[in-house]
């Protein structure tokens, strides 16, 4: 009995330890979701977590799919709340088979936000453009000295 306590219990804890960090750092799936973050806030009794929710719709007039998601990057957090009202594009992870939802509520672990910029045809209608990278600010010039 004595030895199962100093060997089985070390060894269950070390296999417990290993299937965790399998599971956070392997992805199941990763990918893109574009539309518009509805519901963004951070959630947990213990471990508190960005949760959030992003509304999808494919054709205007269309019924809205919902895209739930966590983030656990406090920048990336940050960058959700900057943007929210604009059309997004989302890039998550999914994670599957963790233990608890300490972790976070919902399998896909959002790591990078990029707004998506839209060309208004009609009032109500819009048309996605592709991202543009944002050219850096021009450079301060000092203004000079009269002569």
């Amino acid at each position: 009995m004595k030895r199962f306590f100093f060997i089985g219990f070390p060894l269950i804890g070390v296999l417990a330890a290993l299937y965790v960090y399998v599971v956070l750092h392997w992805n199941y799936s990763t990918g893109e979701r574009a539309g518009w973050v509805q519901k963004f806030s951070k959630k947990g009794w213990v471990c508190k977590t960005w949760e959030g929710e992003l509304a999808m719709v494919s054709m205007p007039g269309a019924a809205q799919e919902k895209f739930f998601f966590t983030v656990w990057d406090e920048e990336t957090a940050q960058k959700i709340n900057k943007a929210m009202g604009q059309r997004v594009s989302l890039h998550y992870d999914e994670k599957v088979g963790l233990p608890s939802t300490c972790f976070g509520e919902t399998r896909h672990w959002v790591n990078d936000i990029m707004i998506v910029p839209e060309i208004p045809l009609a009032p109500g209608v819009v048309v996605p453009t592709p991202p543009q990278p944002v050219p850096p600010p021009p450079p301060a010039v000092a203004p000079s000295a009269p002569k």
